[in-house]
């Protein structure tokens, strides 16, 4: 068995793999040394960069470089705002709470300052009867934890990320 190469290894980890590294065609992409078609935010970068140095059009460009037209856009306005960084696909998965949102932490919030305390097997029951779907005692445990950290650290940066992974692959 073959040793994986370090480069795929490096561009795994850095999420910077392009899972499609066949669909670039694109001629002087290739043929430069320097450019790799598995980096894929060296592709999104090189697109992008052909259509307004080289002056490419779009939509050959983004064939050419394994995307669709409106994706090109997407990375070209994530370009524009976050520099080559913004190409870095982001963690896949969910980017924030789906039950426990700001809405529902701040009226779990108000619920504990009352007298008594009450515990999370009674907020998740009051979360179901105000807000109508059921939550985990141990998940509200954690988010409060979470908010209560936040809160210490002065932390109130918004987590977001807007995914660029439309291929046509």
């Amino acid at each position: 068995m073959a040793a994986a190469d370090p480069k795929v290894t490096a561009l795994a980890a850095s999420r910077s793999l392009n899972p499609c590294p066949e669909l670039v065609t694109d001629a002087e992409f290739l043929a430069s040394p320097f450019c790799d078609p598995r980096d894929v935010v060296q592709v999104k970068y090189e697109m992008v960069r052909r259509v307004r140095v080289d002056k490419v059009s779009v939509a050959e460009a983004a064939r050419a470089f394994g995307y669709c037209r409106q994706t090109f856009y997407e990375i070209a306005a994530a370009l524009d705002a976050g520099g080559p960084m913004a190409l870095v696909p982001g963690k896949p998965g969910p980017k924030g709470p789906r039950k426990l949102t700001e809405a529902v932490m701040t009226r779990v919030e108000e619920w504990t300052r009352d007298a008594p305390v009450p515990g999370a097997r009674a907020l998740a029951v009051r979360v179901e009867a105000e807000f109508g779907f059921t939550v985990h005692p141990r998940s509200i445990e954690r988010a409060l934890a979470r908010r209560r950290e936040a809160q210490e650290d002065g932390d109130t940066r918004a987590r977001s990320w807007t995914g660029l992974c439309y291929r046509v692959c």
